[in-house]
């Protein structure tokens, strides 16, 4: 099996200490990747690389970069049976999930080319005479991004995509769990025609991970962090950002709520919520976590819930047989399996579920309650947890009591009411009448609460990877008073 190399200042190279690691495929145990293990002189190369490329790149015009930029997305699609296999065989993914992951991806970098011409500023009147007072964004400068491995096409590209459509440099740092598809994306972008050193990309051994981490945010020459993954670990990040005072963007977990109205269409929330909820495995931020249901309507959803999930079934994904894959690994199956015994064993009812190793079919469970872990913990799996509320203003109650607040739903017939009940949570998403997980390259994606802050997609990601400058210019004669 080749190993796959750093890239760093337009070069594949090997470690620096020629240290590798091992990407195991999680349902056979079979080896499914080599790739380099970076030290941290490497991830100071690469830093460097960034640094020494940043003044050429940032004065590149907007057409140069635009036209970067769609050529990315052109080669990230026709690199799409490579990204799907490798999918499949690094976290057990489904074909449908990773052709939607190349999809949205190919998407993200058109939407960044086009921000190439919105970098804007503004004219500001000023109170001094024969001053003209301008606000402009320039480039930042270096931006590390570090994606995680569930969605790893679309939020890899969205980590790079943007910094780059704004005139920074790159170092990406690769995930431990998929550092093949990664190496895939960073290819397709590279082969774009950026010059050396504008795209970089590091892969490390997992227990490599906190010193190589440290050691990039600590480089003076990274000038943001944007970072999506748990919570656990973006505290980590946003401590260690803080302390040497470099903003970050983190986009972190999720414990979405789809809240179903006492008038809502209940096929309809049927659909959204097990689309939301199952979809690759439940392993997404914006999967719904939790499903509350107000009053009556509460047995009439679940009895058409349960045979909705009593269909969604799992299998291998490179059989391509069943709607579901693998989880990411044992350890995360494992955890599943014991949020639902311990919700069973305090007294909720399991309605649909099971299986084996890391592969689980869909499961749900009845009556919920705030003293089962399910309640509270963020599953990253296929199970969700139905929780009766007997009014809307205890539905609403129940929503924002998370430490979370990613993605969230409400359905209802009555659009302007289920809209009220949208503002009430605290979510930095919340969609009337549709299912949790929904992203677009255009839409300002971002949590808050515990689920992390700062904005990617669209204009909103162009603030978050350049500085803003006052800049004057000063015409006639001015007085001091000293």
């Amino acid at each position: 099996m080749d190993t796959l190399n750093l890239y760093i200042g337009g070069t594949y190279t090997a470690a620096s200490d020629g240290r590798s690691f091992t990407r195991k495929n999680p349902i056979t145990g079979e080896d499914a990747t080599k790739a380099a293990a970076a030290s941290i002189e490497d991830a100071t190369r690469a830093v460097d690389a960034a640094a020494r490329a940043f003044p050429a790149w940032s004065q590149t015009t907007p057409a140069e970069r635009r036209k970067k930029l769609l050529a990315a997305s052109e080669n990230l699609k026709a690199r799409a049976d490579d990204i799907v296999a490798a999918m499949k065989e690094e976290i057990g993914a489904t074909e449908g999930w990773a052709r939607f992951n190349v999809m949205l991806a190919a998407d993200m970098l058109l939407e960044a080319a086009s921000l190439t011409t919105q970098i804007k500023g503004e004219v500001i009147p000023s109170n001094r005479p024969g001053t003209t007072a301008m606000a402009i964004r320039q480039p930042a400068g270096v931006v590390l991004a570090m994606a995680p491995w569930n969605a790893p096409v679309i939020l890899g590209v969205r980590a790079i995509a943007t910094p780059l459509a704004c005139g920074n440099t790159v170092v990406m740092k690769s995930s431990e769990l998929c550092p093949r598809v990664h190496a895939l994306i960073v290819e397709a972008v590279a082969e774009a025609g950026f010059p050396e050193g504008v795209v970089n990309a590091i892969s490390n051994d997992p227990e490599d991970a906190p010193k190589i981490v440290e050691a990039l945010i600590a480089n003076p020459a990274v000038r943001r962090v944007n970072f999506t993954g748990s919570t656990r670990v973006g505290r980590i990040i946003g401590e260690l950002s803080a302390r040497h005072l470099k903003p970050a963007l983190l986009e972190l977990g999720g414990k979405a709520p789809l809240i179903v109205l006492d008038d809502a269409d209940i096929e309809a929330a049927v659909a959204a919520a097990a689309f939301g909820a199952y979809m690759n495995q439940g392993q997404i931020c914006m999967s719904t976590e939790r499903i509350i249901t107000v009053g009556d309507i509460g047995d009439r959803f679940v009895e058409a819930f349960a045979k909705k999930v009593a269909e969604l079934t799992a299998g291998d994904p490179r059989d391509g047989s069943a709607p579901l894959g693998a989880l990411v690994d044992q350890g995360a199956a494992d955890r599943v399996r014991d949020l639902i015994r311990d919700a069973e064993q305090k007294g909720a009812t399991l309605i649909a579920g099971g299986g084996e190793g890391p592969i689980l079919n869909a499961a749900a469970l009845d009556h919920v309650t705030p003293d089962m872990r399910l309640y509270t913990e963020e599953s990253f799996g296929p199970v969700a947890a139905i929780i009766r509320a007997g009014s809307e203003d205890e539905a609403v109650r129940i929503a924002n009591e998370s430490e979370l607040g990613l993605s969230s739903a409400v359905f209802g017939r009555d659009t302007m009411r289920a809209l009220a009940v949208a503002r009430r949570i605290e979510a930095g998403i919340c969609h009337v009448n549709g299912p949790t997980v929904h992203d677009e390259a255009q839409m300002p994606f971002g949590g808050v609460k515990a689920s992390g802050y700062g904005r990617f997609g669209g204009n909103w990601g162009i603030a978050e990877f350049t500085d803003l400058r006052w800049i004057t210019l000063q015409d006639g004669p001015l007085h001091y008073p000293i």
